[in-house]
């Protein structure tokens, strides 16, 4: 593919700043790739790998003449970026994210951008439960959805090119309004993780339980919640902060559906327990069919790339 854009400046350095990196490179998306990290210790280890063309010590500095920036940092920390940022952008760059709760980011990050640039949040729907500048790799976006939350009057060649930037990583793209962004994630990622930590949790808790058994004898489900429950703690405590209605509402569904099994277990009601395990396994089936996983065995994950 052709260059996108001249310039692509990434503020944070973790695992979807980095797979950005190789997947831009992989297709030649962007001429220049500058980045910045909080961390000295992530800067240095950014430079040690050559993940950016030009690894920067502060924000203002790596956004400098950049036609796309990407804040790629928790949740809570945009607000803070975008202010430092704001007054030394490119006038008519684009500026976007990749944090999962889109109407937050809206409220922290508008108030500090010129009216003179685009701000157009997305999320990709895609990571592991690794993190850092070495995580990163360039299919970590292929065949999984970028979802584009366009705020209003955006200019609709900016969403196009940016759109055109992640089906060049290999994302397949989708636009959403942002609260609805926010429910759909409370379901399918948000209360998920919730319920992942708070079973890891339990079973560290269960002290009748020890700790060589629940690591010698893991089955597959299990092992899955500690996966998911090994993901950046800092991210989804702005997470769920951040997106604390939606979660709280899907929190109290799965509540209402938990004590209904309760009951059915307590009653012996077979014929519910296998009439709601046969509708729940569809699902299953139809997130298959769509592409977002394999019915391989351990779902086709590797040690090394799970997602």
């Amino acid at each position: 593919m052709s260059v996108i854009y001249e310039k692509v400046a990434l503020i944070g350095l973790g695992l979807i700043a980095s797979s950005m990196c190789h997947a831009m490179r992989r297709s030649g998306l962007a001429r220049q790739i500058s980045g910045y990290a909080k961390s000295a210790a992530t800067r240095d280890i950014a430079r040690e790998i050559g993940l950016c063309d030009k690894v920067c010590d502060s924000a203002a500095e790596a956004v400098s003449d950049a036609d796309l920036v990407v804040l790629c940092v928790p949740v809570g920390a945009m607000s803070a970026v975008a202010a430092e940022i704001g007054p030394v952008l490119k006038p008519g760059c684009t500026v976007s994210d990749v944090g999962s709760v889109k109407r937050t980011v809206i409220e922290a990050v508008s108030p500090h951008l010129p009216e003179n640039v685009n701000f157009i949040p997305a999320h990709p729907l895609a990571g592991t439960e690794h993190s850092g500048p070495r995580s990163g790799f360039a299919e970590l976006f292929d065949n999984r959805f970028c979802i584009l939350v366009p705020i209003e009057d955006t200019d609709r060649d900016a969403v196009e090119q940016l759109e055109k930037l992640w089906r060049g990583m290999g994302a397949e793209v989708d636009e959403m309004e942002a609260d609805h962004h926010d429910l759909v994630l409370a379901v399918t990622s948000h209360t998920p993780h919730l319920i992942a930590y708070t079973m890891v949790g339990v079973a560290d808790d269960l002290r009748r339980v020890t700790d060589s058994e629940v690591i010698k004898y893991s089955a597959a489900g299990f092992r899955d919640f500690t996966r998911i429950a090994a993901s950046d703690p800092v991210m989804w405590r702005d997470v769920f902060l951040s997106n604390k209605d939606a979660t709280l509402e899907i929190l109290g569904r799965f509540t209402e559906e938990l004590f209904a099994l309760q009951r059915a277990i307590r009653q012996g009601d077979g014929d519910h327990l296998h009439e709601y395990f046969t509708r729940t396994r569809s699902i299953r089936r139809s997130i298959i069919e769509a592409g977002q996983d394999t019915d391989a065995p351990d779902f086709g994950r590797t040690k090394s790339r799970e997602d």
